[in-house]
């Protein structure tokens, strides 16, 4: 095994024993907070347009993550596990999940609702057993790929530094990628960058649902295939409906509406 496997394997056994400790400063909280600085900068630029401030401020965002994660690599080259590791949400994505599950399996809708509201953008307050199920898959589904496969498609692409430059993608989309009226403009570059950057690994993590519903006990393989052929693209986004498409096939649920 090469260096490079050797970093992802101790990344990923970190990820898996202590996911992101709250002790720990997260790389993405950073990112956002250097997201905001930049969109008051930006902003205030007379006469530049609001696509163009945008377009702007993601450049530095990326452009800043990129060149922390290699700098530290070539001062420290060990520091890759650390990235590799703090940069996967492997651990913390089931965290979340099971913060969900525990409770509504145990009848406690409540906090089952909370939960859930802490994974989804929407209110989540009215949601019966079913509807808080549905989310719950539906997050799960797509962050499986934005939290997991995608940073581990770019990192083998191209390293630690790629696989910051996706998270500084998807950061800023989350941050400025929403159809308002104070980022439809602004955020323009941002939304179509994470797509970009997505469609790969949204279409790898559908087939790897197909693998694991084609082998794993009570799930659907083909099931999973077909719903994916046949629905994965009415969703709006033109990522995440492949995942949360394999997911409801290998499930047998409706998901999406």
């Amino acid at each position: 095994m090469n260096h490079f496997g050797y970093q992802l394997c101790a990344a990923m056994a970190l990820d898996l024993a202590i996911g992101d400790p709250r002790w720990l400063p997260h790389p993405v909280s950073l990112l956002g907070t250097w997201a905001r600085a930049q969109e008051r900068w930006w902003r205030a630029i007379p006469r530049l347009s609001r696509r163009a401030a945008g377009v702007g401020a993601w450049l530095a965002v990326v452009a800043a993550a990129v060149a922390t994660v290699e700098l530290s690599i070539r001062l420290w080259p060990c520091s890759g596990i650390y990235w590799i590791f703090s940069l996967l949400a492997l651990r913390s994505l089931d965290q979340h999940a099971m913060a969900v599950v525990t409770p509504l399996r145990a009848g406690r809708i409540g906090d089952s609702r909370v939960a859930v509201g802490m994974m989804v953008g929407r209110d989540t307050a009215a949601l019966d057993e079913r509807g808080v199920a549905r989310a719950l898959i539906e997050t799960v589904a797509e962050n499986s790929s934005d939290g997991v496969i995608a940073p581990l498609f770019w990192l083998c692409v191209g390293g630690p530094g790629a696989m910051a430059a996706y998270k500084a993608v998807n950061t800023l989309d989350s941050m400025f990628g929403c159809r308002n009226e104070r980022y439809a403009e602004f955020g323009w570059w941002s939304a179509r960058a994470d797509d970009w950057a997505n469609w790969i690994p949204a279409r790898m993590t559908a087939v790897l649902f197909w693998l694991i519903a084609a082998v794993w006990p009570g799930l659907r393989g083909r099931a999973s295939v077909q719903a994916t052929l046949r629905d994965a693209r009415h969703q709006p986004s033109p990522n995440s409906g492949y995942p949360e498409a394999a997911a409801a096939g290998a499930l047998g649920v409706q998901l999406g509406g």
